[in-house]
């Protein structure tokens, strides 16, 4: 039985070295550098942004993140690796274990290179950076999870840029997800960005496991 317990243990890190190596580089690394550069653009131009312009070039690369975030759970080989006793909650998670430290690096590089005369309070302009890169997962598993898509990416980055537009139109005011950061209802706000952010981050590792009936088709 211990034998057993160790190997299943020892799965989910002999993945580590394949995992890294399918990650979806590349959309991360376009991804990180735009939004490095939005951050940036004040200073490369000179420019002394007003507190609302700042916390606007802080969500503007928050979603250029989630928007690479979007190809996280992109697998090529998913059809191939469906079979394996690893489950595929504990891959996806795997996924984002791997690229957490390298997307926390890079929002403190997005928050270092606004003004700091008119940048927002850090805490709640990260809340929001984490709520939309959760739901960027959550939809890319829920995409997983309903489809056989192998490649989910540039659908989830779609509807998320859909949901960008939208939200700011259809989120009720008395919310104030979208107020800026001299507003006194900021505070109010960040209390549901907080909740969505768990709620999302719930439905996504509820898409994880994969049904039985298609594990037992294929």
């Amino acid at each position: 039985m211990r034998g057993v317990t160790a190997l299943r243990a020892a799965v989910p890190v002999d993945l580590v070295g394949p995992l890294w190596r399918t990650l979806p580089w590349r959309a991360l690394a376009a991804a990180g550098m735009l939004g490095l550069l939005v951050a940036a653009t004040p200073l490369a131009t000179g420019a002394e942004p007003a507190p609302w312009q700042t916390l606007m070039l802080l969500r503007g690369s928050a979603l250029i993140g989630a928007l690479g975030l979007a190809f996280l759970l992109d697998d090529p080989a998913r059809h191939l690796t469906a079979p394996v006793p690893t489950r595929r909650l504990v891959r996806q998670a795997l996924r984002v274990a791997l690229v957490a430290p390298c997307a926390a690096l890079w929002w403190a590089a997005v928050l270092l290179l606004t003004p700091s005369a008119s940048r927002p309070p850090a805490g709640g302009v990260t809340l929001e950076a984490l709520a939309v890169g959760a739901l960027a997962l959550a939809a890319a598993a829920l995409t997983v999870r309903l489809t056989d898509e192998a490649r989910p990416g540039p659908f989830v980055a779609a509807v998320l840029l859909l949901a960008a537009v939208l939200a700011p139109l259809l989120a009720p005011e008395d919310w104030a997800l979208f107020v800026q950061a001299d507003d006194a209802r900021w505070a109010v706000g960040h209390d549901r960005w907080a909740v969505l952010a768990v709620a999302v981050a719930a439905a996504g590792a509820a898409c994880g496991p994969e049904p039985l009936g298609r594990r037992a088709g294929r």
